[in-house]
């Protein structure tokens, strides 16, 4: 297998960013709680209660939507940084059925910039979708597939300038009165959403926050300063990016690596790795455009081996072969130093495994080799197969390299040709034991040769 990387030095506080680097869903939540054992600080950077991060942990299945992945580690801090949107009662509802297993919470510090999800939001949210789904059965538009939670109109609320954040919550009870009523003559909300009403659920959200809100910023600084190593946890994926995904058909914040320094307020230059996170096979929830999509026996094959239903909604997920056309574009916009390949063990009973290797025109077969920003250019794309040998024999019982069967380990190998990136890990299973480094990215010295 490739063995060029861009690793941080060793000798060096590693600052690593994981994304998604597909269609969300990929299993960046295991990663993140395999590589937290070896940070100090674990950062989620953008997204809110939308994202859905399973973590399965000595037989218990830990579901997060707000909550940094490595929460489940003692002593290592957990920060909600500003590009995160907060749903109040739902985090506390986190935190309270953590706190009931027995965790400590003493070390989650959320970032008083957060701007934060009201109720509004939430039936704003709803609403467009009804209206977007009249509208495509009109033949107008279409839906967006959203979760309902508020998450698209607090981001427009934010960069319309009419947002409330958390630092709000805390002035003086007049200044909070008038940005209640800023927000009230700027918005048309129901009747029952009276500045009283508001005014006592600002309260309630206090009162919620308050153990664990601060300045994340001299936070952050300050664990750079210690030579701390940091670990930066992105929400959905590449191709749900508001700028750089299949538009409209989006989420509402940057999921790309550059997301992790406007949500956290790190710095690039202070970043030191870059991580994409990517399932063997591919999965999608929601609207928008799939081009490797399997809507047959295959499909639904992929959607039960791998349990394919939403974390956040319990919606089933549309699957389809692995794509390198959206690897390799996102590779490109990530940046990526390396690869953690997930739910490789769906794979083993398969005899043949297609591979997206490019596009080419339905009508004309002329190729294409980039991901078009135009969903109408797309739309004429279909993909070009490359079929790999499956290995059929299973994979969840191994814990190096060299005990993966030979095709499976050739199988690998071609996804790192084709996605120009070498694949630094791979997940065999769900829990945090089942996973395989060929270069662990915080003590790259250590790890076991292929």
């Amino acid at each position: 297998m490739a063995t060029t990387s861009n690793a941080p030095n060793p000798t060096q506080p590693t600052r690593l960013v994981v994304v998604g680097a597909q269609w969300g869903d990929e299993g960046k939540a295991k990663v993140i709680d395999h590589l937290a054992a070896d940070a100090d600080v674990i950062v989620r950077s953008q997204g809110g209660c939308n994202a859905g991060h399973t973590v399965c942990h000595e037989g218990h299945t830990y579901k997060f939507h707000h909550l940094p992945s490595g929460v489940l580690y003692p002593h290592k801090q957990c920060v909600i940084s500003a590009g995160v949107v907060l749903s109040p009662l739902l985090l506390q509802q986190e935190i309270e059925a953590l706190k009931a297993k027995g965790f400590s919470l003493a070390n989650l510090f959320i970032s008083d910039r957060c701007h934060i999800t009201l109720p509004y939001h939430i039936d704003r949210d709803q609403e467009q979708e009804v209206l977007r789904t009249v509208g495509q059965e009109a033949g107008q538009g279409g839906r967006i597939g959203t979760t309902g939670r508020g998450i698209g109109p607090t981001y427009m609320d934010k960069v319309g300038r009419m947002g409330l954040r958390v630092a709000d919550l805390f002035d003086p009870p007049e200044v909070l009165q008038a940005t209640l009523t800023r927000i009230l003559h700027q918005k048309q909300l129901s009747p029952s959403l009276t500045l009283p009403v508001l005014l006592e659920l600002c309260h309630t959200f206090a009162t919620i926050l308050k153990p664990h809100v601060c300045d994340t910023v001299p936070l952050l600084q300050e664990a750079l300063k210690a030579k701390a190593h940091l670990l930066f946890e992105g929400a959905q994926g590449t191709l749900l990016d508001v700028d750089f995904g299949t538009y409209p058909f989006v989420t509402s914040s940057n999921a790309v690596a550059g997301g992790a320094s406007t949500g956290s307020g790190v710095g690039p230059s202070q970043m030191s790795a870059t991580l994409g996170v990517m399932k063997t096979y591919l999965t999608r929830v929601g609207e928008g455009p799939f081009p490797t999509e399997l809507e047959n026996e295959a499909g639904e094959y992929l959607c039960q081996k791998g349990h394919e239903y939403g974390t956040t909604t319990g919606r089933k997920r549309r699957t389809g072969w692995f794509d390198t056309v959206v690897a390799r574009y996102s590779v490109a916009v990530n940046g990526l130093d390396g690869l953690a390949m997930t739910k490789l063990d769906v794979l083993d009973e398969l005899e043949t495994i297609p591979v997206a290797i490019g596009y080419q025109h339905r009508h004309t077969k002329e190729p294409v080799e980039h991901f078009p920003a135009s969903l109408h250019q797309l739309a004429q794309l279909e993909p070009v197969y490359e079929y790999l040998p499956g290995w059929q024999q299973p994979t969840t019982h191994c814990t190096q390299w060299s005990e993966l069967p030979a095709n499976c380990q050739a199988f690998l190998q071609r996804l790192e040709t084709l996605c120009q990136c070498p694949i630094w890990m791979v997940s065999v299973g769900p829990d945090r034991g089942q996973t395989l480094f060929k270069h662990h990215p915080f003590h790259p010295a250590s790890t076991p040769a292929p």
